[in-house]
């Protein structure tokens, strides 16, 4: 996590984008008044959604556990995908 004022922020803008797309670096913006901001790719950002909308369901989540778990204790089957035409 990197944390910048809102001037640095300003004048290397593309710089700290590539920083958040490229490195998948969370940028902290600060400001003096009005609350500081945080910029992540979007690729981050739709991760932790995921992630949010997956913990926020418990049976989801408990059956997801279980399946890592099972992969763990090595039952689990590699599968050939069928093609359709």
């Amino acid at each position: 996590m990197l944390a910048v004022n809102y001037t640095n922020a300003r004048q290397n803008f593309k710089e700290y984008c590539d920083l958040a797309n490229n490195d998948f670096e969370t940028i902290i913006i600060t400001r003096k008044q009005g609350g500081n901001v945080v910029m992540m790719s979007e690729a981050e950002y739709n991760n932790l959604m995921e992630n949010l909308f997956v913990r926020s369901n418990p049976e989801y989540y408990k059956e997801l556990l279980e399946s890592i778990a099972q992969i763990k204790r090595g039952q689990s089957k590699i599968r050939e995908l069928i093609e359709n035409e």
